[in-house]
């Protein structure tokens, strides 16, 4: 019998496979793709080490035709991986702080084909993008001192949100009757996510 998270896991090994990382780091750090550990894409941002971003993907439990906000899509590999998983009747929106990231990571989804999925700036002064009826996942790829509001405030009903606080991944769950879960999952380290 094969467990529920051995199934994830393939879909994640799958993505991986599909969108490699090596098409989302400068030219000078695509030697290094396929080593375990973050990587530098400038402007002091990294591309998280692949173990991290796995784990946090399992975490998220991206389903086919889910609305997904990745936060901090830097290079745009996360938000290709999440496209990856919700497949075409999905929706991805990566959104980026600095203005030359996110043109370059809307670049390199762009090349994947994946059409289903963009990264645009960030709107200056709003941590996230409120949606009618919230996201079904949100992916948080820099690290909050607390757990923001406004982005739990974004999950919609039945909603996974994972998100490192300090140097723990958290993961939040909104309930079917609107309520919160929170729920620790191991030490990580992630550039700081700044809030206006």
């Amino acid at each position: 019998m094969v467990s529920e998270p051995a199934v994830e896991h393939d879909d994640i090994q799958r993505a991986l496979r599909a969108v490699p990382r090596r098409e989302f780091l400068p030219r000078a750090q695509r030697p290094f793709a396929g080593q375990d550990r973050p990587l530098p894409i400038g402007r002091g941002q990294t591309s998280s080490q692949p173990s991290t971003v796995a784990a946090m993907l399992r975490l998220l439990r991206v389903p086919l035709g889910a609305r997904v906000l990745d936060v901090g899509s830097g290079s745009g590999w996360s938000t290709a991986l999440l496209a990856f998983l919700t497949g075409p009747s999905g929706h991805v929106l990566g959104v980026e702080r600095d203005e030359r990231l996110a043109a370059w990571g809307a670049s390199n989804v762009g090349r994947t084909g994946m059409t289903w999925a963009q990264v645009v700036r960030a709107a200056p002064g709003v941590l996230g993008v409120p949606r009618e009826r919230g996201w079904d996942r949100i992916l948080v790829s820099a690290s909050a001192d607390a757990l923001p509001r406004a982005l739990v405030a974004q999950l919609g009903y039945g909603g996974r949100m994972v998100i490192p606080v300090r140097t723990t991944l958290v993961l939040v769950e909104r309930l079917p009757d609107g309520r919160t879960r929170a729920t620790n999952h191991g030490g990580y380290r992630f550039v700081p996510l700044i809030e206006d």
